[in-house]
Formats: structure tokens, sequence, C-alpha cells
């Protein structure tokens, strides 16, 4: 992590000295690439440093870059360097725990109202799923790999994935994904689109998966396209 953060602030440096002009001139290949160095990297890195103080950051790059004495002893950067770092874990952990929490709480409340609505029916595992088209063909078993076409939502409407916006359905066997798919898939037969509402514990659960945080109900709209042989 502590490697991460230096090394993440050396590269920004370059892309915020470059921008901190209103206008930057792109006259040359070399500016052009300069700028899209900067602008990129610095976009990179903005998530890992949010707090950073870019006026500072500067006037450091500054002084290193005209081989001027820094403004501290090299043992005291090194120092608030390693307390920047703690204290960023610090913030993250927290967070992470109430966005935690929060889900939890979320995720109940919803699983309790949306059991209600007609139509909607809850297996022992505590999966929810609803008929959406109901069709003819064969069911899937837990050992075969099936072709769908899905979307995939957090409970506050985001789309986090989905084979329908890219425009191809994907084919997986069923012992590799979350247990409310292995699950949910062999309610379906061919041709019948589902939607389930699919418990974090039989989802991602407490780590959460790229941009699906912690203890998140998911919300999938399934179509059974195939069994593949």
């Amino acid at each position: 992590m502590k490697r991460q953060i230096m090394t993440g602030s050396l590269i920004l440096l370059a892309g915020v000295a470059l921008t901190a002009c209103n206008k930057p001139r792109l006259d040359t290949d070399d500016q052009k690439a300069a700028y899209s160095i900067g602008y990129m990297t610095g976009k990179a890195t903005e998530s890992q440093v949010p707090k950073l103080d870019t006026k500072n950051f500067i006037a450091g790059f500054n002084d290193a870059f005209a081989k001027k004495p820094g403004a501290m002893k090299e043992e005291d950067m090194k120092a608030a360097l390693m307390a920047f770092e703690t204290r960023m874990r610090a913030e993250a952990m927290a967070k992470l725990k109430k966005d935690s929490s929060e889900g939890v709480a979320k995720g109940a409340a919803f699983l309790a109202e949306n059991a209600k609505k007609a139509g909607v029916k809850t297996t022992a595992s505590g999966l929810q799923y609803e008929v959406i088209t109901e069709g003819k063909g064969a069911k899937p078993v837990a050992s075969s790999t099936v072709k769908v076409h899905y979307e995939g939502k957090l409970l506050d409407g985001t789309v986090f994935d989905s084979s329908i916006k890219r425009g191809e359905p994907i084919s997986f066997p069923l012992a590799g994904v979350i247990p409310g798919w292995t699950e949910g898939l062999q309610l379906m037969t061919v041709g019948s689109k589902y939607r389930f509402t699919i418990p974090s514990s039989l989802a991602y659960g407490e780590q959460g998966a790229g941009p699906i945080p912690p203890n998140s109900v998911l919300v999938f709209e399934v179509e059974l396209l195939d069994i593949v042989k």
C-alpha cells in the first residue's frame, strides 16, 4: 500500500503540474503526449488519493524539479507519508464498515417488502423470484452449462452488468456462478424470463465485488436461451 501511494503520488504530480494552468498548450506531439499522460494518471490516482493538497503537491514538485532544498527533511517527508497512509487506511476501513452495515439494513428491509408483492415467491434459501415469461423447454441441472441474456441492478437501480447492453448473450456452467444464480436458473425452463432478487448471502456477501458494495441485495432479470450441449 505504501509503495502504491508514493508511486501514485509521484506519477500524479505530472498531471497536477500540467493541468495547473487553465488552458494547456497542445501544439506539439510532445505537449499532447505530456498532457495525456498527466490527465490519465491523475484520473486513475484520484480514486486512491482523493484528499491530496494539490497546491503543496505542486510546490514540492517545483522545488524538487528546480533542485532546491526541500521545505522538509526527507525523513520528515517519509514520516508524513506513513501517517497519511495510515489515516487513509483507517478511513477506508471505517467507510467499508459503514457501507456494510447500511447494506445489511437496506437489504433486509427491501427483501421483506418485496416478498409481499404479488407473484413473488421465496425459496428456502431466501432467494426471491418472479416469472416474467414462462418457457416450455427443458430445465437445467446444477452441472449444466447455460446460455442467457441478463441485466443486474443494485437496489438503487444502478445497472452494474448487462449482456443485453453489450448485445451478446453469455454461456457459463451453473457450478461456476453465485449461489443465487445456480439455484435460480434451475427453476427456469428454456425460453423463460425471470426476475431474481438475491440476498447478499447468495451473492457477493460482506466482500462485495467491483461496483457491488458489501452486503448488497442484487436484482437480476434473466432470460434462459439454451442449455448448452
